[in-house]
């Protein structure tokens, strides 16, 4: 982990402008191809949540600004990024889960069944150290429904950096599986622009 110099910092004014709000995050909500990655998963006999995980994950690694971080009122930017989601079990309730980030999606996915595992011998939402690790890119997943827009609860913590992405139950158009992705970030660390360079990286990982 580095510190940035905000005296020098190019979003100097940005950030401590939009630092000011209550609520100074800015988000959008666009769709993504995932057909290929779909058929990816299914050829590997994984779960498809987990592999377009791992694909965002890597994106969000590509971009420095979703690294981010208020730390003690200075603005720090973390080696890597992991995956804090949630996983839904039978009864209807969900739990949060902690996915570190690997270098292979085996790795990950490996991780990610254990997860999974705890997830289904528990109740409860499993808080636990994790879930508040600043290192995490804070990840949901709706697959029962395919939304234009959605809107996170929040404690108005201006210092709070850590990047939200929920994904949407895919839809076919003209023969392609499009998934919706909402992405909300705080305003004094990223812009809509870098918003879209990680749409970007995404699409192009999905595409592999």
């Amino acid at each position: 982990m580095r510190k940035i110099d905000i005296n020098t910092w190019n979003r100097k004014e940005h950030y401590e402008f939009f630092s000011k709000m209550k609520s100074p995050f800015v988000g959008l909500t666009a769709e993504v191809d995932c057909t290929i990655a779909y058929q990816r998963a299914k050829e590997m006999n994984v779960s498809f949540y987990a592999y377009y995980l791992y694909k965002s994950v890597q994106a969000s690694n590509l971009i420095e600004e979703m690294k981010y971080r208020i730390i003690n009122d200075e603005v720090h930017v973390v080696d890597t990024l992991s995956a804090g989601s949630t996983a839904a079990r039978t009864d209807g309730t969900f739990s949060f889960i902690y996915v570190e980030y690997a270098e292979t999606f085996a790795e990950f996915y490996q991780s990610f069944q254990k997860e999974i595992e705890a997830v289904n011998n528990s109740t409860g939402l499993r808080l636990n150290d994790d879930d508040v690790k600043i290192s995490h890119v804070r990840y949901s997943v709706l697959p029962w429904i395919s939304f234009t827009a959605i809107m996170h609860p929040t404690n108005f913590n201006s210092k709070d950096a850590v990047p939200r992405i929920v994904f949407g139950k895919y839809h076919v158009v003209d023969n392609k599986k499009m998934m919706p992705v909402s992405v909300e970030v705080h305003h004094g660390m990223m812009d809509g622009y870098h918003i879209a360079r990680y749409l970007e990286e995404f699409q192009k990982l999905l595409n592999e």
